[in-house]
């Protein structure tokens, strides 16, 4: 396979990647190796992950409680390295902001479809359910392109 690491990347870290970080570790057969991140794009502190993040995460049997946000930087990128992000303008400001930055796509993209990973901050713990269903689909298809690499 041509990547060995994979980062799940948004804003700040504490929702959106780390739940995506949390449903690929739970869809990834780990008999593959494949080292599997998430990172922020503005990271100040290390933050712990979104309350309601955690508890959506609960509900699908992924534990993030542990989870504390990290920063992206130039050492996580590589020629075997995979960045998906949450939206396109994270992607432009990687281009824009990372001189070695490679391999960066939206994680619609990576998968054939068009559009960004809406954040699901302010909304009630409903409206991250539903955000949830929509990243996890997306997940599920970011696993089977990358196992279809395998064959």
């Amino acid at each position: 396979m041509k990547y060995r690491k994979i980062i799940f990347v948004d804003k700040s870290n504490t929702s959106r990647s780390v739940l995506a970080e949390g449903l690929f570790r739970k869809y990834w057969d780990s008999s593959n190796y494949l080292a599997i991140r998430s990172r922020g794009m503005v990271v100040l502190f290390p933050e712990p992950a979104n309350q309601k993040i955690v508890e959506i995460g609960r509900q699908k049997h992924v534990y993030l409680e542990q989870h504390e946000a990290k920063q992206l930087t130039e050492e996580d990128f590589s020629d075997s390295a995979l960045i998906l992000v949450m939206m396109e303008q994270y992607k432009k400001k990687i281009y824009e902001e990372y001189p070695s930055a490679v391999n960066v796509y939206t994680i619609k993209e990576f998968v054939g479809e068009n559009g960004d990973v809406d954040d699901p901050y302010g909304r009630d713990l409903l409206g991250y359910a539903e955000f949830a269903t929509e990243l996890e689909r997306l997940v599920i298809r970011v696993v089977e392109k990358l196992e279809q690499e395998l064959v």
